[in-house]
């Protein structure tokens, strides 16, 4: 084992000056997350033993304890070559008091519910399942991790942005003892994704080493990261402004406010400004702003790409529930593919989280007479429908208030239908809507305000809504033609699907579906003469792509007294998306994605429903639920959505890219950025960058672009950061997407987000965008 180079033995003076350190470094990053001295943070680093779970068998002690550097969780592992093991505090979702993950309910005793825990990671990383000696003492695990994790996302753009390179630097001072020499400098230029040529490196280096002492410590350091952090681009905007004794008074930062970012203010709106980002006490006495005022403010909300205005719930949420685009699951208990992937509750939990407000239960037949959920004819594992109902109910309207869908696709006995009638009723109690709102027969749907907190069922229904009004008896079951989504393709391993296509409905299964009633569709004309406006049909992809080309028009009419549901073609084994956007501008309200897959359709989907308080419902435009409206968007004729714009966009520069390839020291990215404009057919156009070599830090590109988008209320536009490979296809570094309609003027700074839209916590695109009326 002679290659593992051990670090020689501390001397005891020398550990102690060692723990003093840390003690310090600590202390540090506790102030700069605003916790100097908190009780909290002081248990997390002192750190403590608990129990890891993984199975019956598997249930180990374990160390864990935060790090000096306030972001990073250590844990010890008992394996040969990983025996300290990290995760960023960054990398964590939530932290859940009690047995409230599939592990922890299947593996403890309920006894133990105080004492347990679990860290839900980001991404695909498996839940972290806990149990602490007390349960006074899982509390302060769970209160202490919520804290930090809270401040850590609250920290400003600049904070953010200094912490992790000032723990970049930690990492590159390779012997600890707070000095940075040449070499350990070029170590952390690669860090933070910076490839510089020896000369230039060792210019700054000599720029800084005032002392000459051939490291740099101290306010050498300081220096080093100011130089580093300059921006160029927004000197000469600054400059460009600032007309007062060098700096920008409040008419200064006014006209910016007016010329640039194109906002209709007064001189109040440029004091508020200064009070909320300026930082220099003597400059916000003269009501002026400063360099480092003006980078804060463009850093921020009032300076993101996304109008402030559209982010809290801003839409008339009034309108009857058809009138709004839904954010929609398909197949909603897969964690990964359609044949043999695992399916979970937690998969529920993530998409709830998420906003989406229609998801899907695929129920069969289980064992001991409790229906489960599952991909039906394929390997992938079941849950137990009570369960799916309990976690739904739980995590339903932490995201947003507005009414969830539940979709049945039935498969079970009339005894298992009875059961699940049973436990929706149960479980979900008042939330359920059993019964049409109001006293007398509806004729159109209530809407998301009046529905706030409901749940709605969409399934089979015996008889027409009306007998909800009319004592009558009626058959206590009856069969009605199967749906079955699940036997749409028989390929890659699925097994064959027997000849049924009938299903004996239970009459308390088909009582509680009220507003959403499945029925086959026979085309748009039998629609509008036979169908009321609850029922509702369902769509494969390939058929509502081909009625949304050949029939534009009829589909978008169906669509305004009426529920559409698409959902993915069965071939799609992988989990893979359909495009959402020609559904959307056909009015489709409910176009189901699988959520388990990060994929440019699911980008598109998180785009669109970002605005209106990312609550999972935004107003459909005027022209899509108006009655004499002819909107066709494939053949534009004139109307009320030709509003032709012309969208300039300016990619100026990035800031921090995260690297791609951490394990490799010397892989530094070679970014471009691609911006893409997705709506009616022809505005669908797509602009990219050449690429820069080896700057992940700071790339420059000052590359303008124009856009002409003729109905820019279904416009989407996405920001695609890419590393740039000759061999290959280009990696993702990060993206962005929103509604044409919610972007700000002017020179804005665009976040990122990962491929499982998640924010890159310090990187951004900084653009200069110009929406105007095309002449």
């Amino acid at each position: 084992m002679s290659c593992l180079h051990k670090r020689p033995k501390r001397t005891k003076s020398e550990e102690q000056a060692f723990q003093e350190h840390l003690k310090r470094v600590a202390q540090e990053n506790g102030k700069r997350l605003g916790l100097e001295g908190d009780a909290d943070l002081q248990f997390l680093l002192v750190g403590g033993e608990l129990v890891k779970i993984r199975s019956n068998s598997w249930q180990k002690n374990r160390f864990y304890k935060l790090q000096e550097d306030c972001r990073t969780l250590w844990h010890e592992s008992k394996k040969t070559f990983k025996r300290n093991q990290t995760f960023s505090i960054d990398d964590i979702e939530s932290v859940r008091k009690g047995r409230q993950s599939e592990g922890l309910k299947k593996y403890t005793d309920p006894r133990v519910e105080e004492q347990c825990f679990s860290i839900i990671f980001k991404g695909s990383k498996k839940n972290l399942d806990l149990k602490a000696a007390t349960g006074e003492e899982a509390n302060r695990w769970v209160t202490s991790l919520e804290k930090i994790i809270n401040n850590l996302h609250n920290l400003s753009h600049q904070q953010k942005s200094e912490h992790w390179i000032i723990n970049c630097m930690r990492k590159a001072d390779k012997n600890d003892d707070n000095k940075m020499t040449l070499k350990e400098l070029k170590h952390f230029l690669r860090q933070i994704n910076v490839e510089v040529d020896d000369s230039y490196a060792e210019e700054i280096f000599k720029k800084c080493d005032k002392s000459n002492s051939g490291s740099l410590e101290g306010s050498e350091i300081k220096h080093f990261y100011d130089l580093l952090t300059h921006r160029e681009e927004i000197d000469v905007i600054y400059q460009t402004y600032a007309r007062t004794g060098g700096q920008m008074s409040d008419r200064d930062l006014l006209n910016f406010l007016m010329n640039e970012q194109r906002e209709q203010v007064t001189v109040e709106a440029a004091h508020k400004l200064i009070e909320k980002y300026e930082m220099d006490g003597a400059a916000k006495q003269k009501r002026h702003m400063t360099k480092d005022g003006f980078l804060m403010y463009l850093q921020h909300e009032d300076g993101s790409i996304l109008n402030p205005a559209h982010k809290p719930v801003y839409q008339d949420m009034s309108q009857p529930l058809n009138h709004y685009f839904i954010s929609s699951s398909h197949n909603t208990y897969l964690m990964e593919d359609q044949l043999k992937g695992p399916s979970s509750t937690e998969a529920y939990i993530k998409a709830l989280m998420k906003s989406c407000r229609c998801v899907e239960l695929d129920c069969w037949d289980g064992a001991n007479g409790e229906p489960v959920i599952y991909h039906g004819y394929t390997l992938t594992s079941k849950v137990v429908f009570r369960d799916v109902i309990k976690a739904i109910k739980d995590y339903a309207f932490k995201t947003s208030d507005y009414p969830v869908i539940l979709s049945l696709e039935n498969h079970c006995s009339v005894d298992q239908q009875k059961l699940m009638a049973h436990h929706l009723i149960s479980i979900l109690g008042d939330a359920l809507v059993t019964k049409p709102l109001g006293n007398s027969m509806p004729s159109n749907f209530p809407s998301p305000e009046e529905l706030k907190g409901k749940f709605l069922i969409k399934g089979k229904r015996l008889n027409k809504l009306d007998a909800a009004f009319t004592n009558g008896t009626t058959i206590e079951e009856d069969t009605v033609s199967e749906e079955d989504e699940a036997a749409d393709c028989k390929e890659n391993g699925q097994k064959a699907k027997p000849k049924k296509s009938k299903i004996k409905l239970a009459k308390e299964l088909s009582d509680i579906v009220i507003y959403c009633k499945s029925v086959h569709f026979s085309g748009f004309e039998h629609a509008r003469d036979n169908q009321a406006f609850y029922e509702m049909s369902s769509f494969k992809e390939g058929k509502a792509c081909n009625l949304a080309e050949t029939s534009a028009t009829a589909f978008i009419h169906h669509n305004m007294d009426k529920l559409s549901r698409i959902y993915p073609a069965g071939s799609r084994t992988d989990s893979s998306n359909y495009n959402p956007v020609p559904m959307w501008n056909v009015g489709c309200q409910i176009v189901a994605l699988n959520f388990q897959t990060p994929s440019k359709e699911m980008y598109l989907n998180q785009g669109r429903f970002l605005p209106n308080g990312f609550c999972g419902y935004i107003l459909k435009p005027e022209y899509m639920r108006s009655l004499s409206s002819q909107f066709n968007p494939n053949t534009l004729t004139k109307g009320p959505w030709l509003k032709r714009k012309n969208f300039n966009v300016m990619v100026i520069s990035a800031q921090q890219l995260p690297k791609l390839n951490k394990d490799k020291q010397k892989s530094i990215v070679d970014p471009l950025v691609r911006v893409e404009i997705y709506g009616v057919p022809e505005d669908n156009a797509s602009k990219e960058t050449h690429y820069i070599e080896n700057n992940g830090f700071n790339p420059m590109w000052n590359e303008k672009f124009q856009f002409v988008i003729n109905v820019p209320e279904l416009a989407v536009v996405q920001f695609v950061v890419e590393d740039y490979d000759s061999t290959s296809q280009n990696d993702l570094i990060g993206q962005y997407c929103l509604p044409l309609t919610s972007v700000q003027n002017g020179y804005r700074h665009v976040p990122l987000l990962t491929k499982r839209g998640d924010t890159i916590p310090s990187a951004g695109v900084f653009v200069h965008l110009m929406l105007l009326d095309a002449q």
